[in-house]
């Protein structure tokens, strides 16, 4: 099954520096993610891996306009915590609802849940 792994790229700090750690640690965690699905069978992609710190390369729609085309190749979606504070994670939410896709949520305590 491939599945695509959803959740908050960018930092919400006004500060360059604080913002890109919160970048950084966004980035890790979906890595982190990404590693336990592979794991456990799933065959993933990883759009905060896929393209890490690209900041500026290309405009952020871009990178969005991307990522739901991946989304659209994929089985499933499985939502990180606090997902729905991301406004793309929301956007590739639903998308993956319109097109009927297995949604799945990410618990950092309990791992997948169905």
């Amino acid at each position: 099954m491939l599945v695509y792994v959803a959740g908050a790229y960018r930092g919400k700090s006004k500060y360059r520096l604080i913002n890109r750690l919160q970048v950084m640690r966004n980035i890790y965690r979906a890595w982190r993610v990404a590693r336990e699905l592979w794991g456990m069978g799933y065959t993933v992609i990883c759009p905060h891996a896929n393209s890490a710190l690209m900041d500026g390369v290309a405009p952020n729609e871009t990178f969005l306009k991307g990522d739901i085309e991946m989304l659209k190749k994929c089985d499933g979606i499985v939502m990180l915590p606090g997902w729905e504070y991301s406004a793309g994670a929301v956007r590739e939410y639903m998308v993956a609802i319109d097109r009927e896709m297995k949604v799945m949520y990410w618990d950092e305590m309990e791992g997948l849940r169905c």
